[in-house]
């Protein structure tokens, strides 16, 4: 007898689930772990075994978590801790992620400490810290990481407000290196006394990050909010000239490479063959200490934006100029007694000739400036025209 459509269709669907089903039968759920207790207690104690208060085999947790990192903390404490420790000095138990061995040895080494109920101030951090800091560091307002709460004790140090105090913490100010504190905390109290939003604080530490790296005696010693306002929009304004000047020559060197691969970076140019030059006067001429004559190139955007800024004048105009190999441009530089003073700044043309010359804001040269140059060229046979 011929089966309806209807019975091939809930046989075929009896085929399925029976198919189905002898597959989940086959399967077999893995067993979960364990929770690995051993070596949570191998983890915390590393290192620091001569330390513990308690001993391993005391451990008897009442968890159910796998996470490795949450057995650690619980490892941490049961072997070193006799005093609640703050979530801050306690995270490092919980990762260490991007941290150097040095750093991470000496985050254990002050929660060991604290646990424990001893002086954080004497064990370490006084070298960085006041006791008022330490203090504060141990008892954060709030859920910190390690570095947002050291930096809100060194802000609270300035200003009573927390709100304040938890923004600089919450900055870019925390992942300056800890090495470089004193100017940092500079920078804390200066936020502290001129509270502005944390987005300005952040765009400020940028400007203050990259002035440190150029200059390690630059301060903000005498500086208002508003002066460094505009230093830091002269910077980025410098920057933008960098850039497009950076942009001009990967171009030429594009253009020149018949677009035939990758330009090389690093905005900087070969320039004239002339090599830089130095005088020392004589010792009769009564002069400075140590004093000399330096006649350097400029050989890049950022060399052509200092010297521009420093001396007042539009030279940085000049970069497609020395890109394209038409021109050169020169500092006449005066050093005596650990100083450097920009005296000239000097266009030479792509045949050796010194076709301006001009000093600060586009001054003349001076006569005795002029006698230097006068030197100069004829070392290097420029002609001065």
């Amino acid at each position: 007898m011929a089966r309806s459509m209807t019975q091939r269709r809930q046989e075929v669907e009896r085929e399925r689930i029976a198919a189905y089903d002898a597959v989940l039968k086959r399967v077999r759920r893995a067993p979960r772990k364990a929770p690995d207790f051993r070596q949570a207690l191998d983890d915390a104690s590393r290192g620091f075994a001569s330390e513990a208060i308690r001993d391993k085999a005391s451990w008897r947790p009442k968890m159910k978590t796998r996470n490795a990192a949450r057995l650690r903390l619980a490892a941490a404490r049961h072997l070193f801790a006799r005093f609640p420790v703050s979530s801050a000095l306690e995270a490092v138990w919980l990762g260490d992620a991007g941290l150097a061995p040095d750093e991470v040895r000496l985050r254990k080494r002050w929660y060991i400490v604290v646990a424990r109920g001893g002086s954080l101030y004497k064990e370490g951090a006084g070298e960085w810290l006041t006791r008022k800091e330490v203090h504060r560091l141990l008892n954060p307002p709030g859920e910190l990481g390690f570095d947002a709460a050291l930096w809100c004790a060194v802000a609270q140090t300035y200003t009573d407000d927390v709100g304040v105090a938890l923004r600089i913490a919450r900055s870019k100010i925390r992942y300056y290196p800890r090495a470089q504190i004193a100017f940092w905390r500079e920078a804390a109290r200066f936020f502290a006394v001129n509270a502005v939003a944390l987005e300005e604080i952040n765009d400020l530490c940028d400007f203050l990050a990259a002035k440190r790296r150029g200059d390690r005696g630059w301060s903000l010693k005498g500086r208002t909010l508003g002066s460094l306002r505009r230093a830091m929009h002269e910077w980025h304004r410098d920057a933008a000239i960098v850039a497009r000047i950076e942009a001009a020559r990967q171009r030429a060197a594009a253009a020149a490479n018949g677009n035939r691969g990758p330009v090389s970076q690093g905005g900087s140019w070969k320039g004239s063959p002339l090599a830089n030059w130095e005088w020392t006067p004589s010792a009769k001429r009564g002069g400075k200490a140590r004093e000399k004559y330096v006649v350097a190139q400029l050989l890049s955007a950022d060399s052509l934006v200092v010297e521009s800024r420093a001396m007042r004048h539009c030279v940085w105009t000049y970069a497609s100029k020395c890109i394209a190999g038409n021109a050169s441009v020169w500092s006449l530089r005066y050093h005596a007694d650990g100083g450097m003073t920009r005296l000239l700044t000097i266009e030479l043309d792509r045949n050796g000739r010194a076709v301006q010359v001009r000093g600060f804001a586009n001054r003349i040269a001076k006569p005795d400036e002029r006698n230097v140059l006068t030197r100069w060229a004829k070392a290097r046979g420029v002609a001065i025209v």
